[in-house]
């Protein structure tokens, strides 16, 4: 029985972080669809302005009794995507929860792991069962979905903060961009995962540490 505890408290730590990748996972994908029509809306101020500045208003005979309407309409585009620029804050500040919130899950599952690392066996790691990943692979990919939320937050805040209203055609062109960034990701990562884990996780059987303990 003192043998299975260590093996039984790793695999309650992951029973729990699955499921709340899960619930995060939700949320991620939820946000990035959040802000593609902001990223367009964005795109179209930017396009819209470009067509301001170019526009020789004192050549046209009907704008020039309103000599200061060049510059009020540039004003008010750069307030306008100011305010996108402010709502697509918000969602990488979502983002950013999200990773850290994962990160956290995670971080606990390994250090559940190295409690007990000492007496865990080898096989016991290793070992796959007719429902359940191994425990090993299981760390893997932990790893594998906290490296790809970080590196994902990362390239989009890097996108997002070079931003900069002195280069309208690269703000025309951020859509493109920002949809680049999850063709160059392995976008079902998360969901293949939880799908190899989803037996692992429906499985209610055999006692609990808690069980082990009041017996030992």
């Amino acid at each position: 029985m003192a043998q299975e505890q260590p093996l039984l408290a790793v695999q309650e730590a992951l029973k729990t972080c699955f499921p709340a990748v899960e619930e995060q996972q939700g949320l991620w994908q939820s946000t990035l669809q959040d802000c593609s029509p902001l990223l367009s809306s964005l795109s179209n101020l930017a396009e819209q302005l470009q067509a301001v500045e170019s526009l020789r208003f004192e050549d046209v005979p009907a704008l020039q009794p309103f000599p200061d309407l060049q510059e009020r309409l540039r004003r008010k585009q750069l307030e306008a995507g100011d305010t996108v620029l402010d709502k697509l804050g918000e969602r990488l500040t979502i983002l950013l929860k999200v990773r850290d919130t994962v990160s956290s899950h995670v971080e606990h599952v390994f250090k559940t792991y190295e409690q007990h690392a000492a007496m865990l066996g080898i096989d016991a790691v290793l070992q796959p069962s007719a429902v359940s990943p191994s425990v090993a692979d299981m760390l893997e990919w932990l790893q594998d979905i906290d490296r790809h939320y970080r590196n994902s937050y990362l390239k989009r805040k890097y996108l997002l903060s070079s931003i900069h209203w002195g280069d309208l055609a690269s703000i025309q062109a951020l859509p493109k961009a920002w949809d680049q960034i999850s063709e160059e990701e392995h976008q079902d990562l998360v969901q293949d995962i939880l799908l190899n884990v989803s037996f692992f996780l429906e499985e209610r059987g055999g006692c609990t540490v808690s069980d082990l303990e009041q017996h030992s």
